[in-house]
Protein backbone atom coordinates (compact mmCIF):
# COMPACT_ATOMS: atom_id res chain seq x y z
CA UNK A 1 0.00 0.00 0.00
CA UNK A 2 0.79 3.23 -0.90
CA UNK A 3 1.34 6.09 1.28
CA UNK A 4 1.16 9.81 -0.45
CA UNK A 5 2.62 12.34 1.92
CA UNK A 6 0.59 16.03 0.93
CA UNK A 7 1.96 19.56 2.12
CA UNK A 8 0.27 22.22 2.06
CA UNK A 9 1.46 25.80 1.11
CA UNK A 10 -0.21 28.93 1.70
CA UNK A 11 -1.14 30.79 -1.83
CA UNK A 12 -1.48 34.68 -1.49
CA UNK A 13 -4.89 35.55 -3.52
CA UNK A 14 -2.90 35.99 -6.74
CA UNK A 15 -1.87 32.35 -6.45
CA UNK A 16 1.70 32.51 -5.63
CA UNK A 17 3.79 31.73 -2.71
CA UNK A 18 4.94 35.26 -2.18
CA UNK A 19 3.39 38.19 -2.91
CA UNK A 20 3.58 40.10 -5.78
CA UNK A 21 5.01 43.79 -6.95
CA UNK A 22 4.90 45.55 -10.28
CA UNK A 23 6.38 48.69 -11.17
CA UNK A 24 5.17 50.54 -14.21
CA UNK A 25 6.74 53.52 -14.59
CA UNK A 26 6.59 55.84 -11.63
CA UNK A 27 4.01 53.91 -9.91
CA UNK A 28 4.54 50.14 -7.69
CA UNK A 29 1.42 47.80 -6.79
CA UNK A 30 2.23 45.41 -4.32
CA UNK A 31 -0.02 42.55 -3.06
CA UNK A 32 -0.85 42.69 0.82
CA UNK A 33 -0.85 39.53 2.83
CA UNK A 34 0.37 40.47 6.12
CA UNK A 35 -2.66 41.64 7.31
CA UNK A 36 -5.92 40.00 9.23
CA UNK A 37 -9.60 41.18 8.75
CA UNK A 38 -12.66 40.78 10.14
CA UNK A 39 -15.79 42.75 10.42
CA UNK A 40 -17.54 44.37 12.95
CA UNK A 41 -21.58 45.14 12.88
CA UNK A 42 -23.36 46.39 15.79
CA UNK A 43 -26.78 44.65 17.12
CA UNK A 44 -29.69 46.17 16.98
CA UNK A 45 -30.44 47.57 20.84
CA UNK A 46 -26.76 47.24 21.92
CA UNK A 47 -25.58 49.78 18.97
CA UNK A 48 -24.17 52.49 21.78
CA UNK A 49 -22.06 49.46 23.23
CA UNK A 50 -20.43 48.25 20.39
CA UNK A 51 -19.53 52.13 19.62
CA UNK A 52 -18.07 52.39 22.71
CA UNK A 53 -16.11 49.17 22.18
CA UNK A 54 -14.68 50.59 19.10
CA UNK A 55 -13.78 53.85 19.93
CA UNK A 56 -11.83 51.87 23.27
CA UNK A 57 -10.30 49.87 20.20
CA UNK A 58 -9.37 52.28 17.65
CA UNK A 59 -9.34 55.51 19.42
CA UNK A 60 -13.09 56.91 17.93
CA UNK A 61 -14.88 55.42 16.11
CA UNK A 62 -14.96 56.16 12.02
CA UNK A 63 -18.35 57.72 10.67
CA UNK A 64 -19.38 57.16 6.80
CA UNK A 65 -16.51 57.61 4.61
CA UNK A 66 -14.04 57.59 7.14
CA UNK A 67 -10.76 55.65 8.32
CA UNK A 68 -9.33 55.87 12.09
CA UNK A 69 -5.25 54.73 11.70
CA UNK A 70 -4.56 53.41 15.25
CA UNK A 71 -1.37 51.24 15.18
CA UNK A 72 -1.54 48.29 14.88
CA UNK A 73 -5.45 48.37 13.87
CA UNK A 74 -6.73 49.98 10.89
CA UNK A 75 -10.86 50.44 11.63
CA UNK A 76 -13.19 52.12 8.78
CA UNK A 77 -17.01 52.72 8.08
CA UNK A 78 -18.59 49.97 5.41
CA UNK A 79 -22.43 50.58 6.38
CA UNK A 80 -24.62 51.66 9.04
CA UNK A 81 -23.29 50.18 12.38
CA UNK A 82 -20.12 48.28 10.87
CA UNK A 83 -16.96 48.71 9.80
CA UNK A 84 -13.81 46.92 8.79
CA UNK A 85 -10.85 46.17 10.85
CA UNK A 86 -7.70 45.09 10.09
CA UNK A 87 -4.67 44.28 11.96
CA UNK A 88 -1.22 43.08 11.32
CA UNK A 89 -1.25 39.17 10.82
CA UNK A 90 1.57 37.75 12.46
CA UNK A 91 0.76 38.98 15.92
CA UNK A 92 -3.49 39.22 15.43
CA UNK A 93 -4.16 35.99 13.23
CA UNK A 94 -7.00 35.44 14.89
CA UNK A 95 -8.23 38.84 14.86
CA UNK A 96 -11.92 37.57 14.72
CA UNK A 97 -11.86 35.62 17.66
CA UNK A 98 -10.21 38.00 19.65
CA UNK A 99 -12.97 40.55 18.72
CA UNK A 100 -15.52 38.63 19.61
CA UNK A 101 -14.25 38.20 22.94
CA UNK A 102 -13.66 41.84 23.00
CA UNK A 103 -17.18 42.78 21.84
CA UNK A 104 -19.22 40.45 23.20
CA UNK A 105 -22.92 40.48 22.88
CA UNK A 106 -22.58 43.75 21.06
CA UNK A 107 -21.84 43.07 18.04
CA UNK A 108 -21.08 40.25 15.08
CA UNK A 109 -17.73 39.72 14.23
CA UNK A 110 -17.34 38.06 10.78
CA UNK A 111 -13.76 36.78 9.99
CA UNK A 112 -12.71 38.77 6.51
CA UNK A 113 -9.31 37.68 5.88
CA UNK A 114 -9.74 35.22 3.22
CA UNK A 115 -12.65 37.05 1.99
CA UNK A 116 -10.26 39.88 0.25
CA UNK A 117 -7.34 41.06 -1.63
CA UNK A 118 -5.54 44.12 -0.72
CA UNK A 119 -3.20 46.01 -3.18
CA UNK A 120 -1.05 49.21 -2.67
CA UNK A 121 -0.51 51.55 -4.99
CA UNK A 122 2.07 53.77 -4.74
CA UNK A 123 3.72 56.50 -6.53
CA UNK A 124 3.54 60.35 -7.71
CA UNK A 125 0.47 59.01 -10.53
CA UNK A 126 -1.77 57.34 -8.20
CA UNK A 127 -4.37 59.88 -8.97
CA UNK A 128 -4.58 59.48 -12.89
CA UNK A 129 -4.58 55.81 -12.57
CA UNK A 130 -7.31 55.75 -10.18
CA UNK A 131 -9.29 58.25 -12.40
CA UNK A 132 -9.21 55.55 -14.95
CA UNK A 133 -10.42 52.90 -12.06
CA UNK A 134 -13.22 54.55 -10.65
CA UNK A 135 -15.24 57.58 -9.66
CA UNK A 136 -13.41 58.11 -6.02
CA UNK A 137 -11.67 61.58 -6.29
CA UNK A 138 -8.32 60.74 -5.40
CA UNK A 139 -6.95 64.71 -5.60
CA UNK A 140 -9.72 65.27 -2.64
CA UNK A 141 -8.93 62.27 -0.36
CA UNK A 142 -7.57 63.41 2.56
CA UNK A 143 -5.51 60.96 4.48
CA UNK A 144 -7.59 58.77 6.73
CA UNK A 145 -10.37 58.41 4.43
CA UNK A 146 -12.20 55.15 3.04
CA UNK A 147 -14.60 55.13 0.05
CA UNK A 148 -16.62 52.20 -1.28
CA UNK A 149 -16.50 52.13 -5.44
CA UNK A 150 -16.15 50.08 -8.40
CA UNK A 151 -13.58 49.11 -10.23
CA UNK A 152 -14.03 47.36 -13.33
CA UNK A 153 -17.41 45.97 -11.77
CA UNK A 154 -16.22 45.14 -8.57
CA UNK A 155 -17.03 46.39 -5.73
CA UNK A 156 -14.78 47.77 -3.52
CA UNK A 157 -12.74 50.11 -1.24
CA UNK A 158 -10.45 52.51 -1.67
CA UNK A 159 -8.48 53.96 1.89
CA UNK A 160 -5.88 56.92 1.70
CA UNK A 161 -3.81 55.51 4.89
CA UNK A 162 -1.93 58.74 5.39
CA UNK A 163 -0.37 61.70 3.61
CA UNK A 164 1.89 60.75 0.38
CA UNK A 165 1.34 58.44 -2.21
CA UNK A 166 -0.04 55.64 -1.66
CA UNK A 167 -3.74 54.40 -1.84
CA UNK A 168 -4.51 50.79 -0.24
CA UNK A 169 -7.24 49.19 -2.30
CA UNK A 170 -9.20 46.35 -1.48
CA UNK A 171 -11.29 44.10 -3.30
CA UNK A 172 -12.92 40.80 -3.51
CA UNK A 173 -10.69 37.68 -3.34
CA UNK A 174 -12.24 35.72 -5.57
CA UNK A 175 -12.11 38.43 -8.57
CA UNK A 176 -8.57 39.03 -7.24
CA UNK A 177 -6.82 38.50 -10.93
CA UNK A 178 -9.50 40.51 -12.72
CA UNK A 179 -8.72 43.64 -10.20
CA UNK A 180 -5.01 43.12 -10.41
CA UNK A 181 -5.28 43.53 -14.11
CA UNK A 182 -7.19 46.50 -13.95
CA UNK A 183 -4.89 48.27 -12.49
CA UNK A 184 -1.93 47.36 -13.85
CA UNK A 185 -3.68 48.36 -17.17
CA UNK A 186 -4.45 51.61 -15.24
CA UNK A 187 -0.90 52.26 -14.26
CA UNK A 188 0.22 51.42 -17.97
CA UNK A 189 -1.95 54.06 -19.74
CA UNK A 190 -0.42 56.79 -17.43
CA UNK A 191 2.84 55.75 -17.41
Amino acid sequence: MFKTQITLQARTALGALAPREETIGALTLTERVEFALASVSARQGREETCRSGLAELLGSVPGPGAAKLRQPETGFWIGTEAWMIIAPFDTREDLATELKTRFGDSASITEQTDGWVLFDLAGDRIAAAMELLCSVEIRRMPPGTAKRTVIDHLGCFVLRPGEGDLIRILGPRSSADSLHHAVLTAMGAVA
